[in-house]
């Protein structure tokens, strides 16, 4: 009789494991189904550690993770996450995941977008490779936007730190050819309805550049054209998405001028723009909710974010 009740338990929980896998692979998309490129045919594998934060390094296979609520709680709009880490790695839940469960909290879908990393021993012209996957994942929640119950014209884009300089160059470079069409979802707009941008890299200039970020994507030595076409606040125009940006006064990690060269650009343009510059905070903060000033921001975020719909 015992031993039926823990074989019933253990059923049970298999059949618990089975449906959370199954759930899961359902969440994650391929962003390339077929051949994903600029990629060099060379052995390699996807590295994710965990210590605190999961760590994602040497992305082969970029995807889509969507995270969705509940129907009746869904206002329309979704936010692709671009989780940041130099250009040189991704920290997936601390800058992903943990951000599109508190979107999902409002109403809001939350798609991670596992991006491929700058990597020259694994792609060809490694420079486009990020905006390549920033691209594509945007036109695929367009194409999908009707079945995961989202407005097609409510879909912006959030990246932290060097994720942010990809959200940036999204926003800014979205009529950019980097890829050539595969399917039907590649002749949908590429334009974010709007950009959240947490103490993001913007500028590949000499004085308030990120050199780990610009080194990783553009080169130890860059031409003088790489860097004035990746300083975003060199592309922005008057069809640039309204923006909101967020950083710490004293961040040493990645200055909060680049975020105040956006401003500028921005307001120059005319483009919608608000800022949150917080005294204390440093780099990567996430939602900050060991701080009880700071972690204000994702509040703010979501009263912005109704001025969006």
């Amino acid at each position: 009789m015992i031993m039926k009740k823990y074989t019933k338990i253990y059923l049970i929980l298999t059949l618990f494991m089975v449906n959370s896998m199954l759930v899961a692979q359902d969440r994650i998309i391929p962003l390339w189904p077929n051949e994903v490129p600029n990629q060099i045919k060379v052995a390699g594998k996807e590295i994710q550690e965990k210590d605190g934060i999961l760590w994602i390094t040497k992305v082969l296979n970029p995807t889509i993770e969507v995270y969705l609520p509940a129907k009746q709680n869904a206002n329309g709009q979704a936010v692709l996450i671009f989780p940041g880490g130099g250009y040189h790695g991704l920290a997936y839940d601390w800058e992903g995941t943990d951000i599109a469960k508190t979107l999902n909290a409002r109403g809001v879908a939350g798609i991670v977008v596992k991006y491929r990393l700058p990597e020259a021993e694994f792609f060809t012209e490694k420079k486009d490779v990020p905006l390549q996957d920033a691209q594509r994942a945007l036109r695929m929640v367009r194409f999908n936007a009707e079945k995961w119950n989202i407005d097609p014209n409510k879909i912006g884009i959030m990246g932290f730190s060097a994720g942010g300089h990809l959200a940036s160059t999204l926003g800014t470079h979205y009529t950019e050819e980097v890829y050539a069409k595969r399917d039907a979802m590649d002749s949908l707009s590429a334009r974010p309805d709007f950009m959240i941008l947490m103490y993001a890299v913007i500028t590949f200039g000499e004085t308030n550049a990120h050199i780990g970020s610009r080194s990783a994507l553009i080169g130890e030595n860059p031409s003088q054209e790489d860097i004035a076409h990746y300083s975003n606040e060199l592309q922005v125009n008057a069809n640039t998405p309204p923006t909101l940006l967020v950083h710490a006064a004293d961040d040493e990690g990645v200055p909060v001028e680049n975020s105040l060269l956006f401003f500028k650009a921005l307001k120059k343009n005319k483009v919608p723009v608000t800022m949150y510059i917080y005294p204390s905070g440093g780099h990567g903060f996430s939602l900050a909710l060991k701080d009880n000033h700071l972690r204000k921001w994702v509040g703010r975020m979501f009263d912005w974010l109704e001025s969006m719909e």
